[in-house]
């Protein structure tokens, strides 16, 4: 279920950075609001980041050997 919950998670949360990239780059934001999306989005971009590696860590414990080779 976790496996499940977690590309939820990252859909999730890339699809509301993608929004949020959008709106910073297509609008004139006070500064205030602009600074709390970058902020979101910072926190949303760390959230993708540790969601992906998490993943990359499973795929190399399932395949032992590939993960030797793409180290040389």
């Amino acid at each position: 279920m976790t496996e499940k919950t977690e590309t939820v998670n990252f859909e999730k949360s890339f699809q509301e950075l993608q929004n949020i990239i959008n709106r910073l780059e297509s609008s004139d934001l006070p500064l205030e609001e602009a600074l709390k999306l970058y902020e979101q989005g910072q926190k949303l971009a760390d959230q993708c980041a540790q969601i992906l590696e998490a993943a990359q860590l499973r795929v190399e414990m399932l395949n032992p050997t590939k993960a030797m080779v793409d180290e040389e």
